[in-house]
Formats: C-alpha cells, structure tokens, sequence
C-alpha cells in the first residue's frame, strides 16, 4: 500500500516537473498591447463592432483596421481611453449612449425581451410589466427588435456623476 502512494506521488511529482519545464521551453511571447485593450474591453462579446468578439475588435484596433470607437456597450468614455492608448484621434463623438427604455403602458409582459438581453438588463416575469435597469444595459437593441408591442425603444442615456463627461473647451485661436 505504502508503496502505490509513494509511486503514485512521485510519479506526480515527476509529471509536474517535466510539464512546468515544457511550458517555460515552448512559451510563446504575448502581444502586450493586445493584453492591455482586451482589459480595456467590456468582455461581452457582443459582436456589435462587427467582430467576433472582444479579442477580433483589439487585433483590429491594433492592425488599424478599426476607429476606437468601435465598441457601442463601452460608450465614449472606452473609445477615447482606446484612441489615448493607440495614440490616435476620434473622429466624432456620437452623443450619449442609447439605452433601452419600456413604455410601461404598452407593455404586455410577453418576456420575449429578457430572452434576448445579454447582460440580464431588464427586470420581470412573463405576463408581468417589465422594466430595465439602466446600468446593466449595454443599448445592444436586441430586444428592441423582438418586442411585439413596440414598447421597447433606445433612449440616450439620462447622466448621472457616474456617465456625465464635460469635454474641455475648445480655445478660440489655437
């Protein structure tokens, strides 16, 4: 008995051994950039850039294929980070974000909405009103396209401390 464990352990021992000595000969050097802009990301994979997923945004962004502000769910606020980071400019600033709101009186609680949402955004049960919470929501739109009511609608979203940005002013001159 005694002797099993001990071939056992060793045996573990060993393997363990020769697997750490195999990942240091055959690591491959990571792209760092592409490290730092996937913590940038929201990690959603929500595919609204066009890409798929979060990691094909980044190698896009680094390839210059891509404006930094690709990414609907992480707002202006994630596409001037990106532009600082890659050293290039926005284009324009789109506005607020849109986020989807429920005309509560033309809901009819068919839950067909929170189905769809990806982040778990809106709040209810079937044959319930429903409602959205507003920091989850990413304004992904996807359930404003099955909503048979119409009562779903994107929104710009209303500022809070939290969302508000004050751009600095433009000087006249310069």
């Amino acid at each position: 008995m005694i002797a099993a464990i001990t071939t056992l352990t060793s045996l573990g021992l060993l393997s363990g051994l020769l697997l750490s000595l195999a990942a240091r000969l055959f690591q491959t050097p990571g792209n760092a950039l592409r490290e730092e802009i996937m913590e940038l990301l929201p990690g959603v994979n929500c595919g609204q850039c066009g890409y798929p997923g979060c990691g094909g945004a980044a190698d896009a962004l680094i390839a210059g294929a891509a404006s930094p502000a690709l990414c609907p769910p992480g707002g202006s606020i994630l596409a001037r980070t990106l532009a600082a980071k890659l050293g290039r400019t926005l284009e324009s600033a789109d506005g607020p974000p849109l986020l989807a709101q429920i005309d509560e009186s033309r809901c009819i609680g068919c839950a067909h909405c929170g189905k769809r949402c990806p982040t778990d955004a809106i709040i209810g049960a079937p044959k319930q009103i429903h409602a959205v919470f507003q920091e989850a929501c990413m304004g992904c739109g996807l359930c404003v396209e099955v909503c048979p009511t119409e009562c779903l609608q994107l929104h710009p979203q209303t500022p809070t401390f939290a969302t508000w940005y004050w751009p600095k002013p433009m000087l006249a001159g310069v």
